[in-house]
C-alpha cells in the first residue's frame, strides 16, 4: 500500500523513469532584459537537470504582458509547438509562473505536458525530502499546488459517484471527490507540521536554555553551505555539487577561537523566485534563520551573479522575517577565481573569501565571526561566592571573561553573556557594565 507521501511523490510531474527532454521557455516582461531572462532560462536548466531531465532546446518572447491564454502568443504557441516536434520534446517548461487555464490551454494546444518553474522545483524537493517533517512540509506544497490544477478528464466528461438506489441525485463528480480528498490531506498534514513544529519549538527552547549563541547558515542553493558546516564541524551532511542537495536542516556544536561554543545550522538553499507555498511549507524549518542571534550568508564568488543570488536570499529571508537578524557575507569558492572572491570582499565591508572546499581562510573567518559575536554580547558584572565553582565554570564556558579581581565576599566578573545565559545567572549579576 502506498502512503499519500509516495501518492503526492508519484504525481510529481516530471518522470524519472528516463531523462525526459524539456523545452525550456521564457518570456521577457516589462523591466527584464534579454540578458536577465538568458540568465534566468540557464539556472531553470540546472533545475531540470537536477530533476532528472535534459534540455532539448529553448525559446524566449518580449511581451509588455502575459497573454491571458497561453501566457506567450499564438504565432509564439505555433513556433514552440513546431520545435518541440523537431527535437522530439517530452515536456515543455516555462519560466514564468502559469494558471492553471494557461496550462490547460498550453497543453492542448502542444499536445504534451506543459509545467512552470514551481512545479520543477517541488520535484526536486520531493526528491530530497528525508524526515518525516521534510516528507510532510513537501507534500504540502505539491497539494496545494495541484489543488487548483484538478480539471475533466481527457475525455471531457465528469463521471458521477454514488448514483443508485439509496443515493438518488446527481451524485458527486469525479473531480469534486478528488479536491474533497485533497482537502482533507492538507488539513490533516497541516495539523501534524503543527505537531512537528511543537516538538522542534521545545529542540530550540532546550538549546536557547543551553546558554549558547545560535549561529545559522544561509545562502542560494549549491553556494557551499553544508560544505562549510563539513568543514568546520565534520558533521558529515550530504554535499553533491548539485541544486538543493541538502533540504533538512543539520545542528553541530562550534568552538570559537577563543573558546566559547556556538550551535551552528544548515539550512535550506534559496533561489530565485523560490515558490511562495514553500516558503510557507518550510516556514516552520526556515525559522531556524529567524530566531538565530547571526547569519553567515554563504555566497558563491564564482557566479555570474553574485549580487543577484544575494538579493534573491533576501528577499526569503524577509518572508520570513528574519532581515533584521545580524549577518556576515562569506564569499565562497575563493579557489576557483580568487580575484572574483577578492574584489567582493573589497566591495563588501566586513566580509571574508574562503573556500570550503580546501579549508582556505576558515581560520580568518571563525576569528571574524568570533570578533562579531563578542561584539553583540553586553558586557555583565557578576559578584559568585567562592564556594560556588560551578557557577564560575559556567561563566568561562558560556561567555567571554573581561576581567576578574579578588574581594571580601567573592569573585567579581565582568564578562560577555547572551540573555540565555544572563537568565540563569540572573542572582550573581550586579549590574551590566
Amino acid at each position: 500500500m502506498t502512503t499519500p507521501y509516495q501518492e503526492a511523490l508519484g504525481a510529481t510531474l516530471i518522470e524519472r523513469t528516463k531523462r525526459e527532454r524539456i523545452v525550456l521557455v521564457g518570456v521577457a516582461l516589462n523591466g527584464h532584459t534579454d540578458a536577465d531572462v538568458d540568465a534566468s532560462l540557464d539556472e531553470l536548466s540546472l533545475l531540470i537537470d537536477t530533476a532528472g531531465a535534459d534540455e532539448a532546446g529553448r525559446i524566449t518572447q518580449r511581451r509588455d504582458a502575459p497573454d491571458s491564454s497561453w501566457f506567450i502568443g499564438k504565432g509564439k504557441v505555433d513556433e514552440l509547438r513546431e520545435m518541440c516536434l523537431a527535437v522530439d520534446a517530452d515536456t515543455v517548461v516555462f519560466d514564468n509562473e502559469l494558471k492553471p487555464s494557461q496550462q490547460f490551454n498550453l497543453e492542448k494546444a502542444l499536445g504534451r505536458t506543459a509545467i512552470d518553474r514551481t512545479a520543477v522545483i517541488l520535484d526536486i524537493f520531493a526528491q530530497n525530502a528525508h524526515t518525516l517533517e521534510g516528507k510532510a512540509q513537501v507534500e504540502l506544497a505539491l497539494l496545494r499546488y495541484r489543488l487548483p490544477r484538478l480539471r475533466r478528464g481527457v475525455s471531457g466528461n465528469l463521471t458521477q459517484q454514488g448514483a443508485g438506489i439509496g443515493t438518488r441525485g446527481p451524485g458527486e463528480t469525479k473531480l469534486e471527490v478528488d479536491r474533497r480528498r485533497i482537502m482533507r490531506r492538507i488539513t490533516k498534514l497541516e495539523h501534524d507540521l503543527v505537531d512537528l513544529q511543537h516538538t522542534r519549538d521545545l529542540q530550540r527552547k532546550g538549546r536557547g536554555l543551553s546558554g549558547l549563541g545560535a549561529v545559522t547558515i544561509v545562502g542560494y542553493t549549491n553556494a557551499g553551505k553544508s560544505t562549510l558546516l563539513n568543514q568546520l564541524t565534520q558533521a558529515g551532511v550530504l554535499v553533491e555539487d548539485r541544486l538543493f542537495a541538502t533540504l533538512d536542516p543539520t545542528t553541530r556544536r562550534l568552538s570559537l577561537p577563543g573558546g566559547e561554543p556556538v550551535l551552528l545550522t544548515d539550512t535550506v538553499g534559496f533561489v530565485r523566485r523560490l515558490p511562495h507555498g514553500l516558503v510557507q511549507a518550510f516556514k516552520s524549518t526556515l525559522e531556524v534563520a529567524k530566531e538565530a542571534d547571526f547569519l553567515v550568508h554563504v555566497v558563491d564568488s564564482s557566479s555570474p551573479d553574485p549580487d543577484g543570488e544575494m538579493a534573491a536570499v533576501r528577499k526569503v529571508l524577509g518572508e520570513i522575517d528574519a532581515l533584521g537578524v545580524p549577518e556576515m557575507l562569506v564569499f565562497n569558492k575563493a579557489d576557483v577565481d580568487a580575484d572574483a572572491a577578492n574584489q567582493l570582499v573589497a566591495e563588501h565591508e566586513g566580509s571574508v573569501a574562503i573556500s570550503a572546499l580546501k579549508g582556505t581562510g576558515i581560520d580568518a573567518f571563525l576569528q571574524a565571526l568570533g570578533d562579531r559575536l563578542r561584539a553583540m554580547a553586553t558586557v555583565y558584572e557578576l559578584l559568585i561566592p567562592y564556594d560556588r565553582g560551578d557557577v564560575l565554570a559556567s561563566v568561562h564556558r558560556e561567555g567571554e571573561v573581561v576581567s576578574m579581581s579578588n574581594e571580601d565576599d567573592g569573585i567579581r566578573i565582568r564578562a560577555r553573556l547572551a540573555g540565555a545565559s544572563v537568565g540563569r545567572l540572573d542572582q550573581f549579576v550586579v549590574t551590566p557594565a
